[in-house]
């Protein structure tokens, strides 16, 4: 069942039958101890009726007995005997006795009917030690049962009431048996059963058809969405967007999550063609400049340009490591996790930059300037700042670092002409060089800031440009300060 619509209004429908069929056992259950209940009261009434007229020494072939077909009673004496019975009963279970028919007795009263005038005996005293005892129904809750009773041919369930009494004059104990018919008990449960099975399939077509209907109407932007991305995939076109729904549930969420993952897309997408674009730029210029240097060179070796072609190698070489840089960065390599001393790393690479075109002043400002990260990465980011300065000073470029509230800071300023407002951000895409730039250097391919932000993201860090105290721009590079105990290496790390 791949449809959600299927699968939710099956899944409705099996929790609604699930619980009616719950409710309605317990309802019939409910409604069973009810009637039955009832119907014990009404036999437990009978019996004490009957009951008050033994413990009143009323003879037994003289009680005055309900109706047989609705109140049939049975009266047994201790020891199992029957001793009166309703007119017309025929059969009886669930009584301590089948018996249907009284037994005969000594006596047609309780106290056996020895009433034989000796009463006088101290009446004339007014002894009451010798006065009749009173009979004496029991308060103790009767005892039910269930059974049956046939009265006139006519068989019924019953639910019987058992009272104990004591007659007055013997003290004989009688148990009294009276019923009440359970027939509406039965009429009653069987109507509610009957009708529970009629309108359970019922409600549950309508819920199942309602939830249908409901589910139907709620996946239908769903639907709408899921259309527009298969007509985008098709179309390979990420300028087109899903519908939104005007409503706030989490399907509109879904439309505009979706939407901000488009854009997001489009522009990666846009970006990554930008950059196959401006790379396949930047080497075509290197490429064709040394293919016609090794040309020239075949035909006429004396006119071979041996510095030029050299250079166009390396211009070559340095592009291509920029460009596989980028590639890991975007890929989300994480650099690595050892302890780097920026202050001893500047100093290094200001070192080895012999052939610089201006010299290049460092000062540091106390110490505890170690970080966590790539030393490698971390001197391409100095190098890159240090050969934009090169490319945009005057007559000085300097660098300080320092450590302050848990940061390591590396600045580079120049007194150049400084960064414009409008391109303070630009300068950070890739491929992006600013006009003075591309006149006064050829050789850049507007990498190498793009480099420094991305190296300087991944380790925690930001790089940010203002305007320096004497002019020119100061580059700030800001990097979470060391808290591991890893050495720090002295050496080139990875790149």
């Amino acid at each position: 069942m791949r449809s959600v619509r299927a699968r939710a209004a099956l899944g409705a429908t099996l929790v609604v039958a699930v619980a009616l069929v719950a409710v309605g056992v317990v309802l019939l259950q409910v409604l069973r101890s009810n009637l039955i209940g009832q119907a014990g009261l009404q036999a437990e009434i009978a019996a004490r009726e009957v009951a008050s007229q033994i413990a009143l020494d009323r003879p037994l072939d003289r009680l005055d007995l309900p109706d047989g077909d609705e109140r049939p009673v049975q009266v047994v004496e201790e020891g199992g005997r029957v001793t009166a019975v309703s007119e017309g009963l025929e059969a009886v279970t669930g009584t301590s006795s089948r018996t249907v028919a009284p037994l005969p007795s000594s006596a047609s009263s309780p106290g056996g009917g020895q009433d034989d005038g000796d009463d006088t005996d101290g009446g004339a005293d007014g002894n009451d030690d010798d006065a009749p005892a009173r009979g004496e129904v029991s308060a103790d809750p009767p005892r039910f049962t269930s059974g049956s009773a046939t009265v006139e041919g006519r068989a019924a369930e019953y639910r019987f009431a058992a009272v104990e009494v004591t007659s007055g004059v013997t003290q004989r104990t009688y148990t009294v048996y009276a019923g009440a018919p359970l027939a509406a008990e039965r009429d009653a449960v069987g109507t509610v059963r009957t009708a529970m099975l009629i309108g359970l399939p019922v409600l549950l077509a309508v819920v199942g058809s309602v939830t249908w209907l409901v589910t139907r109407r709620a996946l239908r932007p769903v639907e709408a969405i899921r259309s527009q991305m298969a007509a985008i995939t098709a179309s390979e076109d990420l300028s087109h967007r899903v519908p939104e729904p005007a409503s706030r549930d989490e399907v509109a969420r879904l439309a505009r999550t979706t939407n901000e993952t488009l854009a997001a897309l489009e522009a990666s997408v846009e970006r990554q063609r930008r950059f196959v674009a401006d790379a396949s730029h930047e080497l075509r210029s290197p490429i064709a400049s040394l293919r016609t240097q090794l040309e020239v060179g075949a035909a006429h070796p004396e006119l071979l340009d041996l510095d030029g072609a050299v250079q166009d190698t390396q211009r070559l070489q340095h592009l291509a490591a920029d460009l596989l840089l980028l590639a890991r960065l975007d890929a989300g390599e994480r650099p690595a996790a050892r302890r780097v001393d920026m202050a001893e790393l500047v100093r290094e690479e200001v070192a080895r930059r012999h052939g610089d075109r201006l010299p290049v002043t460092v000062a540091v400002d106390g110490e505890g300037c170690e970080v966590t990260g790539s030393a490698g990465q971390l001197r391409r980011v100095v190098a890159n700042l240090l050969d934009n300065a090169q490319r945009h000073a005057t007559a000085s470029v300097s660098v300080s670092v320092r450590a302050a509230a848990g940061r390591v800071e590396v600045a580079v300023c120049d007194d150049g002409a400084g960064v414009p407002e409008a391109d303070i951000e630009r300068i950070f895409e890739r491929f992006v060089r600013l006009d003075d730039a591309r006149t006064r250097d050829e050789g850049g391919a507007g990498l190498g800031l793009a480099i420094a932000r991305d190296v300087a993201g991944r380790h925690g860090g930001t790089l940010t440009v203002g305007a320096a105290e004497g002019g020119g721009a100061r580059f700030l590079l800001s990097l979470p300060g060391a808290t591991g105990t890893e050495p720090a290496p002295t050496g080139t790390g990875p790149v």
